[in-house]
């Protein structure tokens, strides 16, 4: 069964109005999926898998190959192995502007902008996460989603041991196939290591000199190899809240491992029992708030708040002069402590959410609220935050 997933409307509205349209994600996050279904209700289309050689094989002439089909919408599938694409889809786009091109990419914006500078204004870009969690339509319960994550393969398997194996096999092709095809030429073994190192850490504010230290490798290498792991999706960097307060801030992003399941996996955590007992039970519920949050949030800025003295927001949400703070606790009685409140008048915040698994909500202060994930986001659906 086909779950739709919550920016298909949007996608839509930009393949009628841009000439060319990038879905970008990490690898099986059901992008290729997604672009089927798409494709089945517009017609009129073609797809093409860039990793199939006979697919990468009709492309030898692009130019002729794209001519042959114009006015069709059509899709070309990890775009990031054939770059080169990128300047014939200017030429084809401004000759022929009612061919549309849906791409899909497993590389980053920045990754990507870097072949499509020539593409500028002619492209419109959606990321594509791991399902949210009301994507799943009831499907699961809230302690199964935490504990295996969003990946499709993962979520949707019939028992935790397959969707275990299932990613521990995902990890092990991302290390040893898909970085090579990314154009990284990387030695598995350590990323490996130091990717397990980054599970211990999750949520932590992030220093490249003690994990260079750690891993017996120079800040600078740390620094590449978790760049390349974020702009593949795996990781997710927080920036950290820069506003012209009298306070010191910390100025390093807070680091987390993008999907629950990956985090489970490296941890070798197999079940809720495993993953309570375990110190990284309350940063694994921060990812899964977090990221079900920055997917709803998309027109605001985000950033993580913290000072040098210690007190710290969780997520700081902006949108011009609007400021949320939010804290996750993954306590069902949350506490909190009268540094958060003083916080809360650095930043100007106007509401304060706590997102914890709470049976319902229920005020803590005036204008800070506790909130379940779920009810938390139905809220600002309703509010229009």
């Amino acid at each position: 069964m086909y779950l739709a997933r919550s920016i298909t409307p949007e996608i839509k509205q930009s393949l009628a109005t841009n000439p060319v349209t990038a879905i970008i994600g990490a690898r099986q996050v059901g992008k290729s999926t997604l672009a089927r279904h798409l494709l089945k209700d517009i017609g009129n289309t073609l797809y093409l898998d860039l990793e199939k050689p006979s697919d990468r094989a009709l492309l030898a002439e692009p130019e002729l190959f794209f001519s042959l089909h114009q006015g069709k919408t059509i899709c070309l599938d990890e775009i990031q192995l054939a770059p080169d694409l990128f300047s014939v889809l200017r030429s084809i786009v401004d000759e022929t502007p009612q061919t549309r091109f849906l791409v899909l990419g497993s590389s980053s914006p920045e990754l990507l902008r870097q072949s499509a500078e020539t593409l500028a204004g002619r492209i419109a870009y959606f990321e594509l996460s791991p399902f949210l969690l009301a994507e799943l339509n009831n499907r699961t319960n809230l302690h199964r989603y935490r504990l295996l994550g969003g990946f499709p393969r993962s979520i949707l398997s019939a028992t935790e041991k397959q969707a275990f194996l299932w990613l521990e096999n995902f990890i092990k092709t991302y290390l040893e196939r898909d970085l090579r095809n990314f154009g990284y030429n990387l030695p598995p073994e350590t990323l490996h290591r130091l990717w397990k190192m980054l599970a211990h850490l999750n949520g932590q504010t992030l220093n490249y000199s003690q994990l260079g230290n750690a891993m017996g490798l120079s800040h600078t290498t740390i620094r590449h190899y978790i760049d390349i792991l974020h702009h593949t999706f795996m990781l997710r960097l927080l920036p950290p809240y820069h506003a012209n307060l009298k306070k010191r801030l910390v100025k390093s992003p807070k680091l987390y491992i993008r999907d629950t399941g990956v985090l489970h996996a490296l941890l070798n955590i197999h079940s809720f029992d495993e993953l309570y007992a375990h110190p990284v039970y309350g940063s694994s519920w921060e990812i899964s708030a977090l990221e079900n949050i920055l997917a709803k949030f998309t027109q605001w800025e985000y950033a993580h708040y913290r000072t040098a003295k210690g007190q710290e927001i969780d997520l700081v949400l902006t949108k011009g002069e609007k400021v949320l703070a939010i804290e996750f606790k993954a306590s069902a009685t949350p506490k909190l402590s009268s540094a958060f409140h003083t916080s809360l008048q650095d930043i100007g915040a106007e509401q304060a959410f706590i997102i914890a698994p709470v049976a319902q909500p229920y005020p803590v202060a005036k204008n800070i609220m506790v909130y379940d994930l779920a009810g938390f986001l139905n809220l600002n659906l309703h509010l229009g935050l």
